[in-house]
């Protein structure tokens, strides 16, 4: 059994979390700056290349001096587990739901956000213990796929994901998703407005 209860303290302070795609280094330091000084507190780097290993590495330290939280994405085997923990991650993030992932990463101190897309997967990730779930890819997805999921599921919580900006956040968050994540949104600065508004709800 797992948990990932933590992410109620985590979301507790805005529903936007970044997503930080292989911008190297000094990008992803520059735009999780970028990212804390508009309000999104949580920040998630995928770690797919030694230097999304070290962008991961980086950017914790930054976090930690600031109190804010860094998490990492596309974590898909345990070998990605550890080397999340190592580089100072606080959390992992999944694109599929996968039962012995969601294990290592609880084992190792890492509260897991699997994603999922079908009812079965909800199910399936519910029944290991966990409460919040990443929905992906949430623009395929589509707004209605919330409503439907919260008859059967009342306790999920979902962090959408895939497809966000800030153009169809807000439709997301009023479908009843918990959190919205964004990527190259926070790269342009005519969405700024928009996502600053958004950290007001």
């Amino acid at each position: 059994m797992a948990s990932n209860s933590e992410f109620d303290a985590l979301f507790d302070t805005a529903p936007l979390m970044a997503i930080l795609r292989g911008m190297g280094v000094q990008r992803s330091l520059a735009v999780a700056t970028a990212a804390w000084d508009l309000g999104i507190d949580v920040v998630e780097l995928p770690i797919q290349t030694a230097e999304d290993i070290e962008a991961l590495r980086v950017v914790s330290d930054a976090a930690r001096s600031r109190g804010k939280l860094v998490g990492a994405g596309t974590v898909v085997t345990a070998e990605h587990v550890a080397q999340a923990a190592a580089a100072g991650a606080e959390f992992t993030v999944s694109p599929g739901f996968d039962v012995d992932v969601v294990r290592a990463s609880s084992k190792a101190g890492l509260p897991p956000l699997p994603g999922v897309a079908t009812a079965t997967e909800v199910q399936l990730a519910m029944t290991e213990g966990l409460t919040w779930l990443k929905a992906f890819p949430a623009s395929l997805l589509g707004t209605g796929w919330f409503g439907a999921m919260r008859g059967p599921f009342p306790a999920a919580k979902f962090v959408a994901t895939g497809g966000m900006d800030a153009a169809n956040a807000s439709a997301f968050l009023d479908a009843g998703v918990r959190v919205v994540a964004v990527g190259s949104a926070l790269e342009d600065e005519s969405q700024l407005p928009r996502l600053a508004e958004l950290l007001k709800r």
